[in-house]
């Protein structure tokens, strides 16, 4: 969750996307959750196509692997190897929000 590429980098990015358009986007005002906060954003040009379904789709795979390992009194730190292409996806998604 808190390493780089992780949830809390999505969590950051969903919430910096909303404070900084919501005025000129509406429709990230809604509390959808994140995952749907990622695709409205990419609805709305904010961001490139690809990148926010991407990052979504990243999300809900961390939040799979953090429950499987919760329910199996398992550390939810992971191997850096270990949800590569999830982790890839939302340090794109971090490099299109922050540059």
């Amino acid at each position: 969750k808190h390493s780089p590429g992780g949830m809390m980098d999505v969590e950051f990015a969903v919430q910096y996307l909303v404070l900084a358009h919501a005025a000129a986007h509406p429709e990230l005002i809604a509390n959808v959750g994140n995952i749907a906060l990622l695709q409205r954003a990419e609805a709305a040009g904010l961001l490139p196509a690809g990148v926010g379904q991407a990052a979504a789709d990243a999300y809900r795979e961390l939040r799979r692997a953090q429950h499987v390992a919760r329910l199996d009194e398992q550390p939810t730190q992971f191997d850096p190897g270990h949800l590569a292409g999830p982790r890839d996806d939302v340090l794109a998604l971090w490099r299109t929000v922050f540059g």
